[in-house]
């Protein structure tokens, strides 16, 4: 099959997950169209890729040009604000259109955006992931898809690129529900990853020591595996994912909690270790820098 021959795929955000995916998308032939709100943050990511890559005005014209859609932003303000107005994904939407909308969002936000895709004619799924940008990569991302599944196998051939599990979990809805399920594990073990850490560190452990036990243990989840460099060298890693988004997803997971009576008391000590970071200046630092809050209070 040629580049002409593949479903046409457009990406609303071209952050490092959307970036990681375009690079997958083009190097298995996929013509991809680009749109980001920074155009030249859009025209980068499109310099650097191996394939074929247009870069787009706005999102409604992306969104246009493609079959299936994958949107990937910061939050549910800005991904409302993506779908909207005459520039928006709605606006570009042809019938048939497939829309992923893979951002963490509330679930009410998911179900409030389908009519906007829905009257256009299109259909949208509910599709967010999990993993990290080295995930994208390897072609290992997990995708927790909702909605209609007709839909979701369209876009199957294209996720596939860079997800190696895709679950349908239900209506639309129920991808957002787990993906904020599943971060408040991540985000829960970061936090006890790294009081563990500086618990080592203070009682006379050596910092690359304490860790490899952990790696090596019955704790060493993917995660402590992945995380490695960022807890050893935390002034050196890359951000995979800031304490300001951090504090957005546990906002999230707390109201989910509440609107369906669940307990999360881990949940709210871990965000409360949060905010006290975000207000100590490490918002814009990988989530792995709440263990220098610790050390900082230790």
């Amino acid at each position: 099959m040629t580049g002409a021959d593949r479903t046409r795929v457009a990406l609303i955000g071209t952050g490092r997950m959307g970036a990681a995916m375009a690079g997958r998308l083009t190097d298995a032939g996929f013509p991809v169209a680009l749109f980001n709100r920074t155009r030249a943050k859009a025209d980068r990511v499109a310099a650097e890729l191996a394939g074929p890559a247009t870069v787009y005005d706005t999102a409604a014209a992306a969104a246009h040009s493609a079959d299936v859609v994958l949107v990937s932003l910061a939050d549910d303000a800005a991904v409302t604000a993506a779908y909207r107005g005459d520039a928006g994904v709605a606006a570009g939407v042809r019938p048939g259109t497939v829309v992923l909308e893979m951002s963490t969002l509330a679930p009410a936000t998911v179900r409030a955006l389908a009519p906007l895709v829905t009257d256009q004619g299109g259909i949208l799924v509910d599709a967010p992931v999990s993993g990290s940008v080295a995930t994208v990569q390897q072609g290992q991302l997990t995708v927790l898809a909702a909605g209609d599944p007709a839909a979701l196998d369209r876009a199957r051939p294209a996720l596939e690129t860079f997800a190696k599990k895709i679950f349908h979990l239900g209506d639309l809805g129920a991808g957002a529900t787990m993906k904020l399920a599943v971060n408040s594990i991540v985000h829960g073990l970061n936090q006890v990853l790294a009081e563990a850490l500086v618990l080592a560190e203070k009682a006379g452990v050596a910092r690359a020591a304490a860790y490899e036990v952990f790696a090596n243990s019955a704790a060493a989840a993917p995660y402590v595996q992945y995380k490695q460099e960022s807890f050893l060298h935390p002034d050196q890693a890359p951000v995979a994912f800031s304490l300001d988004l951090v504090a957005k997803d546990l906002d999230l997971i707390q109201t989910l909690a509440a609107e369906s009576g669940a307990r999360m008391e881990l949940t709210a000590a871990t965000r409360a270790v949060v905010e006290a970071a975000v207000a100590e200046g490490l918002g814009d630092r990988d989530l792995s820098a709440v263990a220098e809050l610790l050390r900082r209070h230790s």
